[in-house]
């Protein structure tokens, strides 16, 4: 993956993430790291965490609000204690946070250190120095709160941390990867996230490396050129107008809550029903006979399939993601918790019989993948109105759950998934059953 540039716009929200979801984070968080890591390696895995859509998409496959900044708290957070007992296995640990925990990286990194042996105090002095930059180098009028620092055991890293403006109610969110870094103050970040506001100060440009000197400079000489300098822009102010910057790919994340039409690139999304519906039964045969299991399951996992193998440029609407579990605001429907165990429990069991050398069930999800991209052209499946109903009207079904009513869904009858249960499917024949050609 390479190393991305952008920016995208995040709108600030409150709130808490509840319990029954963080603990689902936690595990979902943990098995697609693992998935990448057992596919991919650890490398890779930073590399994504360092790429603003893949993060923002990352969050949004496991239920929180699929736009908003607080993907980055509950994901970082996640990630944390999700990883925690199994970072020693996999190599990848996760320290910082939100902030007094912010506070404490350095004294986390030295202890990570003791126990693998990398040089600690070199990463706890790489921390600060992230911060210092992203706090007193770029000048964008947002504080930052938020401080996330992932480290390998071979010593590479990625940090992810995040400012605000409460004013504007916005957020902005920085990415920085150790993988090729040369220089802490020139041009650093792998991307940074956030509103566009106009001009923004960024010392830490290429173009502003004569900009560095010249200050250190001006600090060495005194204040007389400073004030040679004023009374030239006093005289001629065009000269000092700042250059127009080059344009930049922007992912621009909407303040409205729900999931529109708009946000979603609908051909993507058909190409995963699709799959789910068609290929879903062909790789899944022994996984289909378990109760419970079914195309509505296996819809999910091929998104978080996607998460797991996906380009750079799959990412770029976030919001298609929340089709595999919701969103714990409601949006585009509740969270629907007997799918998200489902999801967990079959991935946690494909990565386990990957680690004892059986990767058929990783590699099943991988086709999924691919079956979802070739059936992207010319695939039928409900619109995305008919989708979004269908999710909805199930959802108690499904044992939806969102924080507005924060409460377990009225318990109903189980009913087999893998019946037809949206309007204007169809089904399709399985050897002697009949599977639910579902939507989701």
């Amino acid at each position: 993956m390479a190393r991305p540039t952008g920016s995208a716009d995040l709108p600030l929200h409150g709130g808490r993430v509840p319990r029954w979801l963080a603990s689902r984070m936690e595990a979902l968080g943990r098995v697609i790291v693992e998935a990448v890591v057992v596919h991919y390696g650890r490398d890779e895995l930073l590399r994504r965490l360092s790429h603003p859509f893949w993060f923002q998409s990352f969050g949004a496959v496991m239920g929180m609000d699929w736009h908003s900044s607080g993907i980055t708290t509950s994901v970082l957070a996640a990630l944390k204690r999700g990883l925690e007992p199994v970072s020693g296995e996999i190599g990848v640990h996760v320290c910082g946070g939100r902030g007094r925990q912010s506070r404490k990286t350095p004294a986390e990194l030295l202890a990570v250190a003791d126990r693998v042996g990398f040089d600690g105090h070199a990463l706890a002095r790489a921390s600060r120095l992230v911060a210092k930059v992203d706090s007193a180098a770029i000048h964008d009028g947002f504080q930052l709160y938020l401080h996330g620092f992932i480290v390998s055991d071979d010593g590479a890293w990625v940090v992810v941390q995040q400012g605000m403006d409460t004013e504007r109610r916005q957020a902005r969110r920085y990415h920085w990867l150790s993988q090729g870094l040369e220089d802490f103050v020139d041009e650093p970040h792998s991307a940074i996230d956030g509103p566009c506001r106009g001009e923004i100060v960024n010392l830490t440009d290429r173009r502003a490396r004569a900009s560095r000197s010249a200050q250190l400079e001006l600090v060495a000489s005194g204040p007389d050129p400073v004030l040679a300098a004023l009374a030239a822009l006093r005289r001629e102010p065009e000269l000092f107008a700042p250059r127009p910057e080059a344009a930049r790919p922007r992912l621009i994340m909407p303040t409205h809550h729900d999931v529109r039409l708009s946000d979603v690139v609908m051909r993507r999304l058909r190409g995963t029903l699709a799959a789910a519906a068609d290929a879903g039964p062909v790789d899944f045969p022994d996984l289909l006979l378990q109760p419970g299991v079914g195309a509505r399951t296996v819809a999910a996992l091929a998104l978080v399939a996607e998460v797991v193998h996906g380009a750079p440029s799959r990412f770029s609407d976030p919001a298609r993601y929340a089709m595999a579990h919701g969103g714990k605001d409601g949006h585009p429907f509740p969270v629907p918790l007997s799918v998200y165990d489902e999801t967990i429990r079959v991935l946690r069991d494909a990565v386990d019989r990957a680690r004892l050398g059986n990767d058929d069930r990783l590699a099943a999800m991988r086709r999924l993948d691919v079956q979802a991209r070739a059936l992207e052209v010319g695939a039928e499946t409900p619109d995305f109105h008919t989708f979004v109903a269908g999710e909805r009207a199930r959802s108690h079904a499904l044992g939806g759950r969102s924080v507005r009513d924060d409460a377990p869904a009225p318990r109903r009858p189980a009913r087999d998934h893998r019946q037809p249960s949206l309007p204007g499917l169809g089904t399709t024949a399985v050897g002697p059953a009949r599977q639910e050609r579902s939507p989701s």
